[in-house]
């Protein structure tokens, strides 16, 4: 291959994992729900034999062409982070730590005596949930709110209106700083927001992760370091620390790093486009919006068909996810699911069927062995299986 484009559809989970009674998810199945209460049009999805993937009941027209299957998640947790490390070769032996009672009185101390002043929450709450209880009380007294979730994030939130972003990114470094060892969330993520009063709190497209610095090498860093092209679209800068990545955009939303991807499809390089699309998983998956979700996907299936036709012979377009977010689930919480796998690229022929594999990080193998690299990570490639 010339070129990879690894599109990860942020929170599509296709059906939950052997092991999901231990996160309370037993029954989460993100695209089958979703799909089944609103039957979206996916005829691209369909033609690279989408619906041949178990617990996706999309078309299945009888010429599809492409090589589709499933994964299940090799490291514990179910979180972003977690995710999008094991499918670039680094599984975690260990969860990130989570704070559904909030953080501990110290570490809230610590974090006020080092930003000088006081915070507000410190609690397990939904983002714009919280915006309605604390927003006008941070307005009132500049304080930050400071909340976490099922996740292991440790989320600031402040209108922008009286706090510079600079400031609250700065807050969200102190804090990354703080939480290490036994205590280090996955991310710190910033939380702009604007608005006057309870109903009228909107966030802003300035979100901003810190995440940890990846605990390993990733397919990033190998493909980076043989002197390829790498570039993440989206928030992956953030989940990677920048770290292997020679290029970034951190668009905002599906719609801005759809545009960004299908630019970059445009241009001559030899390499990977790693691209993450939020909306999925935080407008439509979190706030149970099923509606949206089944939009979204239809959404992101017209921009695929565009992306096919300016695919070149030596493409490949990898299609993935990191985690389910079932918005016909109870709670608003991430899911424990195997993730789709679909893979097209001009010169397939057929349909193969990839079967379920061991853990994401075959992805990570597989792209290597494309580029001609013998890492492995631990994983097996399937690069074979996309020549038939």
């Amino acid at each position: 291959m010339k070129r990879v484009f690894l599109i990860v559809l942020d929170s599509v989970g296709a059906g939950a994992l052997p092991d999901a009674a231990q996160y309370g998810d037993v029954g989460a199945s993100t695209l089958e729900h979703t799909l089944n209460a609103e039957h979206p049009h996916l005829p691209n999805l369909a033609s690279m034999g989408f619906g041949s993937i178990p617990n996706v009941p999309c078309d299945r027209p009888t010429h599809a062409i492409g090589a589709v299957g499933r994964a299940a998640e090799r490291s514990a947790g179910k979180d972003t982070t977690t995710g999008h490390w094991e499918m670039s070769g680094v599984t975690l032996t260990k969860a990130f730590p989570t704070y559904p009672d909030g953080f501990p009185a110290d570490v809230i101390e610590a974090f006020e005596k080092a930003i000088g002043r006081k915070t507000l929450g410190n609690y397990a709450s939904s983002g714009t949930v919280i915006l309605d209880e604390l927003g006008e009380e941070q307005l009132k007294t500049g304080y930050p709110i400071v909340y976490t979730s099922a996740d292991s994030v440790f989320q600031i939130a402040a209108n922008e209106e009286i706090i510079p972003l600079e400031t609250l990114y700065d807050w969200c470094r102190i804090a990354r700083e703080m939480l290490v060892g036994s205590r280090a969330v996955g991310r710190v993520i910033a939380r702009p927001f604007v608005g006057k009063h309870k109903g009228a709190f909107t966030r802003t497209p300035h979100r901003k992760d810190f995440s940890l610095e990846p605990i390993g090498r990733t397919i990033l860093d190998v493909l980076s370091d043989a002197g390829y092209f790498t570039m993440g679209v989206g928030k992956i800068e953030d989940i990677f620390c920048m770290r292997g990545i020679r290029e970034s955009i951190h668009a905002a939303g599906n719609p801005a790093c759809m545009e960004v991807w299908l630019d970059t499809m445009k241009r001559d390089f030899t390499g990977l486009v790693f691209v993450n699309l939020v909306d999925f998983d935080m407008v439509y998956g979190h706030r149970r919006d099923v509606q949206g979700y089944a939009k979204a996907l239809e959404e992101f299936d017209v921009q695929l068909g565009t992306a096919m036709k300016l695919a070149q012979p030596g493409d490949l377009i990898l299609i993935d996810a990191d985690h389910g977010c079932d918005p016909t689930f109870t709670g608003t919480d991430h899911t424990r699911e195997y993730i789709p796998i679909v893979a097209w690229s001009p010169e397939m022929k057929g349909l193969t069927d990839l079967g379920t594999r061991k853990t994401y990080a075959d992805i990570a193998a597989t792209i290597a062995e494309l580029f001609g690299l013998s890492e492995r990570f631990g994983a097996e490639s399937f690069a074979a299986e996309l020549t038939k």
